[in-house]
This record gives C-alpha cells, structure tokens and sequence, in this order.
C-alpha cells in the first residue's frame, strides 16, 4: 500500500455550533445516515454498530474544536508523517528505523512503516516518557525535603 498523506479535517467555530452532538444510543438503536442529493433525491443509510462508534469518535473530535485525521491500521506512514505521531523529529524516526526500534519497507528509495508499527513505538516512547517524568519528580522531591 502507499503512503498517503495524512489528511486532517476541522470544523469553523459557525460550523460546530451549528451542530449537535450524537445522542447517547441505547442496545438496539440505529444510527441512520441521511443524503439528501442536490437534485432532490434523498437516500438513507444504516450504519453498523462498529461504525457507530468511529462516528461517535471522529464527531465527538470535531465538536471539541480538534482537527481529527482517519487512518487505517495497515496504512503505510512516511517518516515524516511517523514523526507527526511520535511527536520527534525527522531524523530521529529514520535513526529509530536503522536500529530496529521502528520496522519499515523501502518503496523505491523512500522508507514507509506501518500505522500499527508507529503507534506501537509510541506507546513504548509514551510509557519510557512516563518513567522519565517520575524520577524528574522524584529528584525535584528529594533536592526539595533534603537538599539532595
């Protein structure tokens, strides 16, 4: 699959308070999507219940005035729209795939890794950040109560 750029989408301030959140559904509801056409033909769709959720996701995003982006978990991610995610640079993410911490694939002479592999990486980095974070706060403790 080849890369594609990662898209992200907003609402104007006008738009989102034009529309109102997704009722809370109940077991049992339909969640129906309603097209009417410009040439006046109308068209009902029923979504699934796994969709709804997604749906519920992507507006709940949108409605709190973030930008959101929907991405497939096998879609394949340039280094820099992998750093985008991880929240590093550039250079950093190509270090990262030559060590193995980040597996990838040459198309061409570009790298691309999977989705999955980025998010996987971040949860590692997010959970090596925390540990970071906890012994800053715990030297800060320590200089704090014993002048350490």
């Amino acid at each position: 699959m080849a890369s594609q750029v990662v898209k992200f989408a907003g609402l104007s301030d006008r738009d989102r308070k034009k529309v109102s959140p997704l009722p809370k559904l109940a077991q049992g509801d339909r969640l129906e999507l309603h097209v009417r056409r410009r040439g006046g033909k109308d068209q009902t769709l029923v979504l699934p219940p796994a969709a709804i959720s997604a749906l519920e996701t992507l507006l709940a995003g949108l409605l709190s005035g973030e930008r959101v982006a929907i991405l497939t978990e096998d879609q394949e991610l340039s280094p820099t729209e992998a750093s985008a995610i991880l929240g590093i640079s550039r250079p950093l993410v190509v270090h990262r795939m030559d060590v193995g911490d980040l597996p990838f694939r040459y198309v061409g002479k570009h790298r691309r890794a999977s989705l999955k592999d980025v998010l996987a990486l971040k949860a590692k980095l997010d959970v090596q950040r925390k540990a970071m974070e906890d012994l800053v706060d715990d030297a800060e403790d320590l200089h704090r109560r014993h002048g350490i």
